[in-house]
């Protein structure tokens, strides 16, 4: 028995090449929502301000950050503009965890109780995991404090999932 070599190879469905713009979807995903996350934690530092002059919360965990983990440098910039310092760190803090939302699947950032969900989280990660690693004294928080602490982080996870985009990132 006998057999044929093909000649030339057989054809096969061309290739499809990758679009730029499709590569870049979840990069926009990502940017997106670290956008999200950065407004979302300004509307957080304008909702601690109110709680803050209200006497609801004694100092903003961003400061006392700051405070703990660069002494030095927290020092050094004259107090009329440290208020400055501890918003520019928490918006850039509030942009890393929307990025960290954008990297979530789809179906999962659809659902509507997904952003405050998100937002209790990020506190919860915070109080148990970043702050004793960063040596924040642990304090026991008034009730106010609690309730105004839960209160801006729902508020973040809504503005961070609040968005058109969630649905339309792929």
């Amino acid at each position: 028995m006998t057999q044929t070599l093909p000649t030339r190879a057989e054809p096969t469905a061309p290739v499809r090449p990758v679009q730029p713009t499709e590569r870049r979807k979840p990069r926009r995903s990502i940017l997106r929502a670290a956008a999200r996350g950065a407004v979302g934690a300004m509307a957080m530092s304008g909702l601690r301000q109110f709680t803050t002059s209200l006497g609801m919360v004694a100092k903003v965990p961003p400061e006392a950050v700051l405070e703990r983990t660069a002494p030095g440098m927290f020092r050094r910039i004259p107090v009329t503009r440290r208020p400055a310092l501890v918003e520019t760190v928490h918006w850039g803090y509030g942009a890393f965890g929307g990025a960290v939302f954008g990297l979530m699947p789809r179906a999962v950032r659809r659902h509507a109780w997904t952003g405050p969900a998100y937002g209790l989280a990020f506190w919860a990660l915070f109080e148990t995991a970043i702050a004793p690693t960063l040596g924040l004294p642990r304090r026991e928080h008034t009730t106010p404090e609690r309730l105004a602490l839960l209160a801006d982080h729902i508020l973040y996870g809504m503005v961070v999932a609040a968005s058109p985009w969630p649905h339309q990132d792929k």
